[in-house]
């Protein structure tokens, strides 16, 4: 078996298949016996281990997803579990992939043998009497190595269907968890418009005193109504965000879009500490869609020897009674009245050359672009974790500074104002400016904390395990 950087070096215009076809149809025999009906609640499946033997969906699940529950979702743990078992993508993948793993049990099974029967209408006149009628039995026999590579084929490719379920499992349990994140951001975003509409309010409440004292104008009143006006504005936007995001989470679960969704009340998450090489090595081992283009190879491998044998005849064999009259005198030489018989075979004849050159060379070019699918997998999720983990790196950098610095400091230079603003030693428009930077800091602060979160969890997706930071 030759090395994968020697797989890769396939010619341009590739004749033949150099792999031991012997010791692939011992390698594929254990590959097709693994692959066996899964069902919706199965645990998403390790790419190097085989996949267990489950029962059978029933026949009565044909039409789809098993019924939501009704139950409105509290946490993410029992959202993610819904998902996993609801959600209607989900539940065609899964359908599309046992239909691959029934193929398996018939793929490298005998044709049918075919019986024929005719009848005479005018008989066929022997010594032995008149021959009316005959009946012919025939069984193709195709190329046996050629069903067995077919089965193979067939098996690696039902396994690719598997891991691609199991990577959009893996998508929906990152989209659900990006989406609860986002809600706990609009919720906490929610609370802090809110909190500065009171402080507002108490800004409006100092305000109005000094106009009366002719300290302060009536432009500084419309100021700070205009700023009340953008904070209810701020709110109905985020309102109607968490409303589409609520009907996003339910579409994920496969719920009517308005079932309410509980928002959480606090997210704990904590800086990852993981390296880029550490993440790189486990999705390789444990990403389903990594799986699914190193399986897919193996089954386009598999289809160039289908290809290859495509040369070798096929064998029919088969046997015809004639039934015959005894309406003959009776003879010392022949038997009068006795049925006749013959077996025979025909074999196919693959004359035209230049046809299976082409049915080969396609099946190359198959495998070839099969290879090239794998680097380019490879590489697209090297650059997809490098760039998630410095997106979590510098999220979670960036909550850090609005805590330990940024916000504080912001606090304070409100507070500073407001004392100096009831002095009379500043202007309300330095007042409301500070007042407009602190909101804007503290929604990034949240901000700052959701994308963490979401980066940490589309990590988990990436590397197709959830790590512990």
């Amino acid at each position: 078996m030759r090395s994968a950087d020697e797989d890769d070096r396939i010619p341009i215009l590739p004749t033949a298949f150099e792999e031991s076809s012997e010791h692939e149809a011992d390698a594929g025999r254990d590959t097709a016996a693994a692959v066996h009906l899964i069902t919706l609640d199965d645990p998403v499946q390790e790419p190097q281990q085989p996949v267990p033997d489950l029962p059978r969906t029933d026949s009565d699940s044909d039409s789809g997803a098993s019924e939501p529950s009704e139950t409105t979702s509290h946490d993410l743990p029992h959202l993610e579990a819904l998902a996993r078992t609801a959600n209607p993508k989900l539940v065609a993948l899964l359908q599309t992939a046992n239909a691959a793993a029934a193929k398996t049990r018939y793929v490298d099974r005998l044709p049918d043998p075919t019986v024929g029967v005719n009848a005479f209408g005018h008989p066929i006149e022997t010594a032995a009497g008149s021959q009316r009628a005959s009946l012919a039995v025939k069984q193709l026999i195709p190329w046996l190595d050629r069903l067995n590579a077919q089965q193979q084929q067939a098996a690696f490719e039902a396994m690719v269907l598997r891991q691609k379920y199991a990577a959009e499992r893996l998508r929906v349990t990152g989209d659900l968890r990006a989406r609860y994140y986002q809600l706990y951001v609009l919720a906490r975003q929610i609370e802090t418009v809110e909190a500065n509409q009171l402080l507002l309010q108490q800004l409006i409440d100092i305000i109005m005193p000094r106009v009366e004292t002719g300290n302060a104008t009536q432009g500084d009143v419309l100021l700070a109504e205009l700023e009340r006006d953008r904070l209810e504005e701020q709110l109905i936007t985020l309102h109607q965000r968490v409303k589409s995001t609520q009907a996003d989470i339910n579409r994920l679960v496969n719920r009517p879009a308005d079932t309410p969704v509980a928002v959480p009340d606090r997210l704990d998450v904590s800086p990852p500490d993981w390296s880029h090489g550490l993440l790189v090595g486990i999705a390789r081992e444990r990403q389903p869609v990594i799986a699914a283009a190193q399986l897919q190879s193996h089954a386009t491998r598999w289809g160039v020897r289908v290809a290859e044998l495509r040369r070798r005849p096929d064998l029919q064999i088969g046997a015809t009674w004639f039934f015959t009259d005894s309406n003959r005198p009776a003879s010392p030489i022949v038997d009068i009245g006795r049925d006749a018989w013959s077996i025979g075979a025909t074999v196919s004849l693959p004359l035209d050359h230049a046809k299976y050159d082409a049915i080969e060379q396609e099946a190359l070019w198959k495998h070839a672009a099969s290879r090239s699918l794998i680097q380019d997998t490879l590489r697209e999720f090297d650059a997809r974790l490098l760039d998630l983990l410095e997106q979590a790196r510098a999220a979670a950098e960036t909550s850090r500074l609005y805590v330990d610095t940024i916000i504080p400091d912001a606090q304070q230079t409100l507070e500073a104002d407001l004392d100096s603003l009831s002095n009379g030693a500043v202007e309300f428009d330095r007042v409301i400016k500070d007042f407009r930077s602190l909101l804007t800091l503290e929604f990034g602060y949240h901000r700052a904390v959701g994308d963490l979160a979401i980066a940490i969890a589309r990590i988990r997706q990436a590397v197709g395990v959830d790590l512990e930071p």
